[in-house]
């Protein structure tokens, strides 16, 4: 018997399995992969991300791979490019976007290694019941026969389309519409300053460094439009870059080496992320739509407060359902201004007009300082 069966193996399930597996717990760990491999997923980690992978261990492996630093942050909001340089913070100096498929095979690693026992290409088919409360799981390996394991705590971090969370029926709340749509692809011989974020008027040009010396030139618009642009992806992904022209030129100059990348399935809601016997963690329990790219940095986040909940109610500091309800409440009381704010984003509303303020302003000191020392 584990002590805990963490299903889903990527940025939310793999860092918590290695977690537990440091504090010396016997973890199962989970996923219907086989690793390395991709994900369709945005893959820009804000800083506080970054801070949980220095602090694992793991950011020179993730520097390692072929992945540039990002130490600015350029936006355009319709009032000219504001750049910004990357503050330090807690060891960290830079931002940084791996593909997936590397990103996430450094997660499994690092599980592995703290003493996980990973099972690739494992789909479970269903949870084991005692009752009312959750007691394992029941699956099957790619060409094996169906197996059952028992756990003290099963834990879905299985993503948006949670077969966990579906499973025990988790309650949602907070929940939005699905508000926009998204289409990105990698280019070589694309330059930038850092990452760029250009707003217009019902789009969102997002764009960074990543692997390979390759660059992820990425759209977001209204969900509404999502069928009329996949009838012509191409056509109208560049029509839609010709609305920034200093971006289209340099995108056009350079070379599409992937194919397109798209989805509309970009929902927002929380789900209670605990019960009897279970737990979510990751987009299993909260899910957003991508355009403030939060959700690796939250995933990070969640890790840790589910695994210091679960070791605070093993190891008997608190009842174990009381030490899941804080993990809940911190969950959502650092999740939830940022969720407004991305809701906010993917709604198109004008920004405040603080926010120009506030940009004019440093537009301005930066000004004065070139000015100073030239």
């Amino acid at each position: 018997m584990y002590d805990a069966i963490v299903v889903g193996a990527r940025c939310a399930g793999s860092p918590t399995a290695m977690l537990l597996a440091r504090k010396g717990y016997r973890v199962l760990l989970l996923d219907r992969a086989a690793f390395p491999s991709d994900s369709f997923r945005n893959h820009f980690i804000q800083q506080l991300g970054i801070v949980h992978l220095h602090r694992w261990g793991l950011l020179n492996t993730v520097s390692a791979s072929n992945c540039p630093p990002i130490r600015a942050f350029v936006t355009d909001l319709g009032d000219g490019r504001l750049a910004e340089a990357i503050e330090p913070a807690d060891g960290v100096d830079a931002n940084y976007a791996p593909r997936r498929i590397v990103l996430d095979k450094i997660l499994v690693d690092a599980a592995v290694e703290a003493g996980a026992e990973l099972r690739e290409r494992f789909s479970v088919q269903e949870l084991i019941w005692d009752k009312d409360r959750v007691v394992g799981v029941r699956g099957r390996a790619h060409g094996g026969a169906v197996t059952s394991e028992q756990a003290r705590i099963v834990i879905g971090a299985d993503g948006a389309h949670s077969i966990v969370a579906e499973a025990v029926q988790a309650p949602r709340y907070d929940g939005r519409p699905v508000l926009t749509f998204g289409y990105y692809s990698y280019f070589s011989s694309v330059p930038l300053a850092g990452t760029e974020v250009w707003i217009r008027p019902k789009c969102a040009y997002i764009n960074f460094p990543t692997n390979n010396a390759l660059t992820l030139v990425a759209i977001q618009a209204p969900v509404e439009g999502f069928h009329a642009f996949r009838e012509d992806i191409e056509g109208n992904f560049f029509r839609a870059l010709e609305r920034v022209p200093e971006l289209a030129e340099r995108v056009r100059a350079g070379r599409r080496e992937e194919r397109w990348y798209g989805t509309a399935d970009l929902q927002n809601v929380f789900r209670r992320p605990w019960g009897p016997g279970w737990a979510l963690v990751g987009d299993a329990g909260y899910h957003k739509d991508p355009i403030l790219a939060q959700g690796i940095s939250d995933a990070f986040r969640d890790a840790e407060l589910l695994a210091e909940a679960i070791d605070a109610g093993f190891a008997g500091r608190a009842p174990l359902e009381e030490s899941l309800g804080d993990y809940e409440r911190q969950r959502n009381e650092a999740a939830l201004p940022g969720y407004w704010a991305n809701c906010a984003a993917a709604s198109f509303l004008p920004p405040a007009p603080e926010v120009f303020e506030r940009r004019a302003t440093l537009r301005a000191a930066s000004l004065s300082e070139v000015t100073a020392t030239g």
